[in-house]
């Protein structure tokens, strides 16, 4: 369970990111302040530490709308309680989930209550089939759903929302937000977006997960996933190979069997070209945070891109360690003070000026 030595890696990702001229004009790459807490340094400890009832124990009280689609499916919304008593012209700040999570994830309460403090309204837009909300149609969501996020921001537009919008994305939910900012460029409703652990290239994030300990995680969302999709569908009613997804034993056997053909691409291997954040890096058109760890052990290195796949709006962060949307900072094992919540508020804040003010 020990931690792969990080002092060549990083020094060789430094070198790559190194300019000759420091006043360059694009995007900024910076090497993260962030230093994991002296009591949890292992990788592998800093990703599952979350999971903890004693980890983050705050539970915000919210409040539930369902969210009707355009092809007559709906969603769930979690609102804070405390936004309907906040004007339109607050800042809102919209949290986009990762794989099989949900409102009730640690990282989710974190930032929910980040942003009860600022008095910023805020919800938890989930994906398809979560936060325990059956959906309606014989599908799910993936990586690169970037519709329902679209049209949910459209809403918006009609709702009584007239102050600034930011938007922050975990792991999945990450790379669904960079790619819907690369679809619509400067069209967006968002004022900043903010992305943590991103999964940008599907295929080195799958094949991660089958090395090592992290094979572990694989098996346990492998299990979650299984259970959601057995929830939904059985053998005779599945628009897919029902044996092959029940035998996947990876990742990509189990996109490639459930995910692709239930979404409507011809396999995995199409999916994850289509919907690696990756590939869109370059068109993003608003001031964007993004957060990755070098010992993330969803992913690895490599992931990360190099400059000139990145906007010049973007402000990559690059940390030694952090784990997985661990990013332990300090405190105690009762009452440990995390990195993440703190570091996209403050990337935020600046551009949640209301009007008029």
């Amino acid at each position: 369970m020990a931690s792969p030595p990080r002092q060549r890696g990083a020094f060789l990702l430094w070198k790559r990111y190194e300019d000759p001229d420091p006043m360059t004009a694009g995007p900024t790459v910076i090497r993260s302040s962030f230093k994991a807490a002296s009591w949890l340094t292992n990788r592998h400890a800093q990703t599952v530490y979350t999971a903890f009832p004693w980890a983050y124990r705050y539970r915000p009280r919210l409040v539930r709308r369902v969210l009707d689609l355009p092809d007559g499916d709906a969603t769930a919304v979690d609102w804070l309680a405390c936004s309907d008593d906040l004007p339109g012209t607050s800042p809102l700040l919209v949290i986009l989930h990762g794989l099989e999570s949900s409102s009730e994830s640690a990282y989710a309460r974190m930032l929910l209550q980040a942003a009860e403090k600022h008095r910023w309204r805020c919800c938890v837009l989930h994906f398809r089939d979560c936060g325990d909300y059956r959906n309606r149609l014989p599908r799910r969501y993936h990586a690169g759903e970037t519709g329902d996020f679209r049209y949910f921001l459209e809403q918006l537009e009609t709702s009584e929302q007239t102050g600034p919008i930011v938007a922050a994305g975990y792991s999945l939910g990450g790379n669904v937000l960079l790619k819907y900012l690369g679809e619509v460029g400067e069209t967006s409703r968002l004022s900043a977006a903010a992305a943590v652990c991103v999964p940008l290239d599907l295929h080195k994030c799958a094949d991660a997960l089958t090395v090592g300990f992290s094979k572990i995680y694989q098996r346990h969302l492998l299990k979650r996933m299984k259970g959601a999709v057995t929830r939904k569908f059985d053998r005779h009613t599945a628009a897919f190979d029902w044996d092959r997804a029940m035998a996947a034993r990876t990742f990509a056997e189990f996109d490639d069997a459930v995910t692709a053909p239930l979404h409507g691409f011809s396999g995995k291997t199409d999916y994850y070209d289509r919907c690696s954040s990756m590939h869109y890096l370059k068109d993003v058109a608003l001031p964007t945070l993004i957060v990755n760890a070098l010992d993330d052990p969803f992913m690895t290195p490599g992931v990360i891109p190099h400059r000139d796949r990145l906007s010049p709006h973007i402000t990559l962060e690059v940390s030694e360690e952090g784990g997985h949307v661990g990013f332990i900072e300090g405190g105690t094992p009762w009452a440990p003070r995390y990195y993440l919540p703190r570091r996209v508020i403050e990337f935020l804040e600046p551009f949640t000026a209301q009007p008029g003010l």
